[in-house]
C-alpha cells in the first residue's frame, strides 16, 4: 500500500544514501553498480566510483562492495543484470546505458 508521503520518504532515503557514500568516498560524484563483476564468473556486486571530472576513484574491495550493496538495497526491484549509475549530487539512479547516452 502506498502512502501520500511514500515518494518523499524514498527521496529522503536516496539523499541519505548519497550523503553516506560521499562521506565514505571523498570526492565521489557517481557510482556505477552492477552484478557483473568482471573478476567473478557468477553474479557479484560491483561498483566503480568516479569524481566530477569522470576520473575513476580507486576503491578497496570492501568499500566497493559496501557501496554496491547499499545502492542495491535502496532499489531492490531493479534489473541489476544491467549496470546503473547513482548520481550523488542529484541522489538519482539511472540505467548506465541511458546515462552514457547523455554524455556521462
Amino acid at each position: 500500500m502506498h502512502t501520500a508521503d511514500g515518494g518523499s520518504q524514498a527521496m529522503a532515503r536516496q539523499q541519505r544514501l548519497a550523503a553516506q557514500l560521499a562521506d565514505m568516498i571523498p570526492g565521489v560524484a557517481t557510482i556505477r553498480v552492477s552484478l557483473n563483476d568482471p573478476r567473478q564468473s557468477w553474479p557479484h556486486s560491483h561498483a566503480i566510483a568516479k569524481d566530477a571530472t569522470g576520473q575513476i576513484i580507486d576503491l578497496n574491495r570492501t568499500t566497493a562492495k559496501v557501496a554496491a550493496r547499499w545502492i542495491l538495497r535502496v532499489w531492490p526491484a531493479l534489473d541489476w543484470s544491467r549496470a546503473h549509475t547513482f548520481d550523488l549530487a542529484a541522489a538519482t539512479l539511472t540505467r548506465s546505458d541511458f546515462a552514457a547516452g547523455r554524455g556521462r
